[in-house]
């Protein structure tokens, strides 16, 4: 039976079972600090586990549980099964099995979460080619999680955090050309509701957000472009209006040296993806924003070259825990 105890719980998906997540789950799930600040448990495949852990030179004694309220703190790390398909396993290998482990880890911990079992999810890194492989349609964390909590997908966006940093993408997973027919004032407008709630919901009080332009240096003036006159600055001017404090559009290149903002809202993968990982290499957290749950993911990928070697970093994975442990009380506080 789990002793009595005020930290938040934290379920810990493993994301693809192939490549380093499950390894950097158990190092997170064991480290010193995480313990300080949640009752970590990690969800996924027990067997898949087993091995990472013994790759890895890990402890591989787990409390394997099917239900949260059997797991107990502290101890051995508490392993929520969550199986994966029978494959011969191998790492670095992609196929639709890994796939669709991968969803199942992400699948229990979401679910976990909305029944009140865990106060937040964090997950680690899935392979896209094996989920594709398993048929299934996925362009990213944050459309899993809509479709998992039945949120409408075009109210749920990602935000990076690294540092005092926090990027806000209005559009993902998609090609360029789809990205910008998806560019619309109602879609940046909501994105941009979406960062203003989710910094209140983190305990910023009154949340100021800059919002970066889709065109070379925002546009200048309709010269490169007229999203920003036609639908970015509309947006914003709305946005305005139902009292957030926004700014912009600005230059993609030069916004994130702007000083006193809480958050700045991009319109491409890669403006905010690129300089996350230029000046927070592995220690980046992604949030899904719009959601009834707390879920956050790492913002590297799932590394088959080093997967089963065992020198995998759990930094990012660490951050996003700490990201995230703060969140509800700071929601009750609010």
């Amino acid at each position: 039976m789990d002793m009595p105890n005020p930290l938040p719980r934290v379920a810990i998906a493993t994301g693809d079972p192939a490549g380093i997540g499950p390894e950097v789950a158990l190092k997170a799930a064991l480290d010193p600090a995480v313990n300080a600040i949640c009752r970590p448990i990690v969800v996924g495949d027990p067997a898949v586990l087993a091995r990472q852990a013994e790759a890895a030179g890990l402890p591989a004694a787990f409390n394997v549980v099917g239900s949260v309220n059997e797991a107990r703190w502290p101890g051995a790390p508490n392993v929520l099964a969550a199986p994966m398909p029978e494959t011969e396993f191998k790492f670095g290998a992609s196929g639709a099995a890994y796939g669709l482990g991968a969803l199942a880890s992400a699948r229990r911990a979401v679910r976990a979460a909305l029944a009140g079992e865990v106060d937040a999810v964090v997950a680690a890194p899935q392979n896209e080619t094996s989920i594709a492989a398993a048929g299934i349609a996925f362009d990213g964390y944050p459309s899993f999680v809509a479709r998992e909590t039945g949120t409408d997908e075009h109210d749920v966006f990602l935000m990076l955090c690294f540092g005092d940093r926090r990027i806000v993408h209005t559009t993902l997973h998609v090609g360029v050309a789809e990205a910008v027919r998806l560019i619309t004032r109602e879609r940046v407008g909501r994105a941009i509701r979406a960062a203003d709630t989710a910094l209140r919901r983190l305990g910023i009080p009154s949340p100021a957000i800059c919002v970066g332009g889709l065109n070379p240096h925002a546009g200048e003036g309709g010269l490169f472009g007229r999203e920003e006159i036609e639908i970015i600055a509309p947006a914003i001017e709305d946005a305005k209006k139902a009292g957030i404090d926004v700014t912009g559009p600005l230059g993609a290149d030069i916004m994130l040296n702007r000083k006193g903002f809480d958050a700045f809202v991009v319109m491409l993968h890669d403006q905010g993806h690129v300089a996350a990982k230029l000046l927070a290499p592995n220690q980046t957290a992604g949030l899904a924003i719009g959601t009834p749950i707390l879920f956050s993911s790492v913002a590297h990928g799932s590394a088959h070259d080093i997967a089963g070697k065992g020198v995998a970093s759990p930094a990012a994975m660490i951050e996003a825990i700490r990201r995230l442990v703060g969140a509800p009380a700071a929601a009750k506080a609010a």
